[in-house]
């Protein structure tokens, strides 16, 4: 039995379940403010305390897992759907269209990419769309790269050969024939680029350029915790815990996929 597949599934289902639990109850009323029980310690009533506005935290925690989590697939979502075909066409098509779209590729990784999401979301505004979307433009070439390298070497293989003579056209043989045999290796991408899209999304919202208020964040909620540690150490030590478990939960899953899918490591 794979340990690794079986734990990150595991530890990213309890993750993804609290997540949508959350969107129909939570502990407390999320809107319910009550200043005279502002930063309590973990007791019965509050089983993770309460925050600077008297407000539940693990109710807190459990929508910002929804949306933390949430933006970060939305985001790499949109990296696969825009970069996975791109990176099939440019193995088909090779030559200098090939070529434009990895110099393309370049540009964009010479940029930091939290620096680039940070210029992205200024430039559209802070929120959560905005996040969505300036994580998921740098996901475009991560998987067009990826699919790219996965699928030139089936160009050279024998069933690609034999469908060519039978009169297929490129795309139609890259839909049928090359992605089904790279679709573990951009699966195990995923699985990566989840957890960098989360730290992402974390970082944005931790310097106000994600998910804006009301509506919870783990990086809102560390945010908010950064003035209070002295106070109330829960309060940044319970958004941080998830946010390295869920992030360890991904790379788990990946290794495992990998294992599973890739058992040469050949993912970029």
């Amino acid at each position: 039995m794979n340990r690794r597949l079986l734990a990150g599934a595991l530890l990213a289902g309890a993750f993804a379940t609290l997540a949508l639990l959350s969107l129909v109850w939570t502990p407390a009323p999320l809107e319910q403010l009550d200043i005279a029980a502002r930063l309590q310690a973990p007791s019965a009533a509050h089983w993770l305390g309460t925050d600077h506005l008297g407000r539940d935290v693990l109710s807190l925690l459990m929508r910002g897992a929804a949306t933390s989590l949430g933006v970060a697939s939305l985001a790499v979502a949109l990296g696969a759907l825009v970069g996975v075909p791109l990176g099939l066409w440019a193995a088909a098509r090779a030559g200098w269209l090939d070529e434009l779209l990895m110099r393309g590729n370049d540009i964009v990784f010479a940029f930091p990419p939290l620096l680039l999401a940070v210029l992205l979301t200024t430039a559209l505004g802070p929120g959560a769309v905005s996040a969505i979307l300036a994580v998921g433009v740098f996901n475009i070439p991560v998987f067009a790269r990826v699919a790219r390298g996965l699928a030139l070497p089936l160009w050279q293989r024998e069933f690609v050969l034999a469908a060519r003579m039978a009169g297929k056209g490129r795309g139609r043989i890259s839909r049928e024939h090359v992605l089904p045999n790279v679709a573990g290796g951009l699966v195990v991408q995923l699985s990566l680029q989840l957890s960098l899209a989360l730290l992402a999304e974390t970082g944005l919202s931790y310097i106000g350029l994600g998910t804006q208020p009301p509506q919870p964040s783990w990086g809102r909620m560390l945010a908010d915790a950064q003035t209070l540690t002295a106070l109330s150490p829960t309060l940044a030590l319970f958004p941080g815990l998830a946010v390295a478990l869920a992030v360890l939960a991904f790379h788990l899953l990946a290794d495992g996929l990998r294992e599973r899918f890739d058992p040469h490591g050949e993912v970029r």
